[in-house]
């Protein structure tokens, strides 16, 4: 099995490599590869690697799985993923709050698990939500990620940042209310 993490940030991948190992997996069997598009390609071209596996951004995943499928490789390419919550008004709204804190800011928000789309049914459910999120979204503590102080780390590059803050904008810019404002 051969791990290629986003070089972006390898650390977790690294210390499950170094915990596997402890563990007593065998030498050879998880082998992590760092590196950007070229070390990606290198796996794709190599007729050792028989099949690939992505989760990440659409414009990626479609390069790995055409490229991938040109190398006669078997691919399973997720990209682009949004996950919805739609809130009942039934719903356990401190639970809700918690999933949404979990989901939307851990890893800031940068995991395939993440929950960016959050539908209330109902004015109700959403006064509610609103006025039960924005506190805890105003408490967040942003930091480094080891630390204790910190509750989120920050996103991985300035020119996500710099993305991020351009879609706030953008919902504003289209009459959207901004409830929370962490730019800045």
């Amino acid at each position: 099995f051969i791990n290629k993490p986003s070089e972006r940030d390898p650390s977790v991948p690294l210390r499950l490599a170094e915990l596997m190992m402890e563990a007593g997996l065998p030498e050879g069997v998880l082998n992590v590869v760092n590196g950007d598009k070229e070390a990606v390609d290198a796996l794709i071209e190599d007729p050792r690697v028989k099949a690939i596996s992505f989760v990440g951004s659409s414009d990626i995943a479609q390069y790995i799985y055409a490229n991938g499928a040109a190398h006669n490789k078997r691919v399973q390419a997720f990209g682009g993923a949004k996950n919805h919550m739609v809130i009942l008004p039934d719903a356990d709204m401190e639970n809700v709050v918690n999933q949404l804190i979990g989901s939307g800011y851990g890893s800031a928000g940068e995991r395939c698990m993440a929950t960016p789309v959050a539908v209330p049914v109902g004015r109700d459910t959403a006064e509610t939500l609103i006025e039960m999120l924005k506190p805890r979204v105003e408490s967040l503590r942003i930091g480094p990620s080891m630390s204790e102080d910190s509750d989120l780390g920050p996103l991985v590059t300035a020119a996500h940042k710099k993305r991020v803050e351009g879609y706030i904008q953008m919902a504003i810019d289209e009459g959207q209310k901004c409830i929370v404002d962490g730019r800045g």
